[in-house]
């Protein structure tokens, strides 16, 4: 697992989007095809901004989710509401590239086992995304791998269901298509991560952000997030 530290958020989330866009024009060069799947939260929502400003080969690239929350079209608190106003509002991505979660569905383990078909579609059974955006919240879940969820345990499926976790339930990509991937990028800011960040650089288990797979992995991170970590 690689660290890189940067000033500030907002520098975070440019070199994200440069990096990203870096690893789309090779994916798309040798395979025509660049699927990524994306997490919520401020410092992403930049990131997609800025790279929407990038040189990006945008006919090929394919945009999943990572986790959604349970909620209403257009709810300030879904993902794909982010998602969308960043790419599709300022971007060039297509449209039809974004795969949203169907979290509006009423049978969501149904919903759950289409959205990982579609997976299959885009990135081969199993699937292999060529890159994981996750983030990192203070209690050390990512994604909506959130401590003591039975979700944790889930091996036998690429996309499953939580409980209620702060007001909502939440469909998530499982530890098996998180590991798989070919990149993992952590974009981790402010000063409530300090602990955590130790905790996953020291490859703490015990919280579920430190079950995912380091080899494949990078950290960016601002300096309020490792201040503490002898940064």
């Amino acid at each position: 697992m690689k660290v890189e530290v940067f000033a500030d958020a907002d520098t975070v989330a440019k070199e994200a989007a440069a990096l990203v866009a870096a690893e789309a024009r090779a994916a798309v060069a040798e395979r025509g095809t660049f699927v990524m799947a994306v997490s919520g939260g401020r410092t992403p929502w930049l990131m997609l901004r800025a790279l929407a400003r990038e040189d990006v080969p945008w006919e090929g690239v394919h945009v999943v989710q990572v986790d959604e929350r349970v909620a209403p079209p257009g709810d300030t608190d879904r993902n794909l509401t982010h998602l969308t106003e960043s790419l599709l509002t300022e971007g060039s991505l297509n449209p039809v590239h974004v795969y949203a979660m169907p979290v509006e569905a009423l049978d969501l383990n149904s919903a759950a086992e289409r959205y990982a078909a579609t997976l299959q579609e885009l990135a081969g059974s199993p699937p292999v995304l060529d890159l994981v955006h996750l983030g990192l919240g203070p209690d050390g879940h990512t994604a909506s791998l959130v401590p003591g969820d039975p979700v944790l345990e889930v091996t036998d499926a690429d996309v499953a269901l939580t409980g209620v976790y702060q007001r909502r339930r939440r469909m998530t990509l499982t530890y098996p298509i998180i590991n798989r991937s070919l990149r993992i990028l952590w974009l981790v800011t402010g000063n409530d991560k300090t602990a955590i960040v130790r905790r996953l650089t020291d490859g703490d288990t015990a919280i579920p952000a430190g079950r995912v797979n380091r080899d494949q992995a990078l950290i960016l991170a601002d300096r309020a997030a490792v201040k503490d970590n002898g940064d």
